[in-house]
């Protein structure tokens, strides 16, 4: 039988090809509580509207405990031309879901001939992240940003979860996963409704960068290695990732800025 949802077809014919987490060690990874240990988890990840879209962005550390276990893991992911989703939670799982996330609207678009509308999508993530929920109760918890440009109504729209798959949309921003707090309270300070990208871009990366002064598990930037938070910006033209050069001038200029302050206070 033919559906329009790749996801439900899985589920009902071909359970077997539905992610399967695969863990080396078995009983190792697991605490006293069996609860699985020992996994890569990412954070932190945000999202903002400003004047003509929605901007998403995250961190690109994921650490196990105390250790950092990858310094260039990707959290944003582009879903179509007009959506994105920013992971966080245990890395394996959320990278494979916002893959398999991918293929659900590709498939729904080639089945009915047009795309979901973005609550359409929002509500697909939803059901999702609800089927995970066997896994979320051992440890492996998935909690996405979902934003994107509604098209029909002119405006970006974001939307936050719970690990039930309960939606809910943001009017203004939002940032979840260990940093999450932090990059809000930035957030809080910053933020205005009409704001034009490049100060939503501004904002959406101080918040990064305060959230990673206060957090462990949240990466800064690291102008070593050229590594920098992953940035997209989505309007009515469609999805663009914003230039890592100009990710790395944006960051030389709060870090210049912070310091004069600091001389300022001797």
């Amino acid at each position: 039988m033919e559906t329009s949802s790749f996801y439900d077809l899985l589920l009902s014919q071909y359970s077997n090809l539905l992610p399967q987490l695969k863990l080396e060690g078995g009983i190792n990874n697991m605490d006293e509580k069996g609860r699985l240990t020992n996994i890569p988890f990412g954070t932190t990840v945000l999202a903002l509207k400003y004047k003509d879209g929605v901007i998403i962005a995250g961190d690109r550390m994921a650490t196990e405990g105390y250790q950092v276990s990858a310094r260039r893991i990707e959290k944003v992911y582009r879903c179509d031309d007009y959506s994105a989703i920013a992971i966080a939670g245990a890395a394996g799982v959320c990278i494979e879901m916002a893959r398999l996330f991918q293929t659900e609207l590709e498939h729904y678009e080639k089945i009915e001939g047009m795309p979901l509308t973005t609550e359409g999508k929002a509500n697909k993530l939803s059901q999702m992240i609800k089927g995970n929920l066997p896994l979320a109760m051992q440890g492996l918890v998935v909690i996405p940003i979902f934003a994107g440009y509604d098209l029909s109504k002119g405006e970006g729209r974001i939307y936050k979860y719970d690990i039930t798959g309960g939606k809910y949309e943001e009017t203004e921003y939002y940032s979840t996963g260990s940093g999450g707090k932090d990059a809000r309270n930035t957030l809080k300070k910053l933020y205005s409704l009409n704001m034009p990208a490049d100060m939503a871009i501004a904002a959406a990366l101080e918040a990064l960068y305060d959230a990673s002064e206060e957090d462990i598990g949240t990466g800064g930037p690291d102008m070593v290695r050229g590594i920098y938070p992953t940035v997209k910006v989505i309007r009515k033209d469609g999805i663009a990732d914003i230039d890592p050069a100009q990710i790395e001038a944006a960051y030389k200029q709060l870090i210049n800025s912070r310091r004069r302050a600091i001389a300022k206070e001797k």
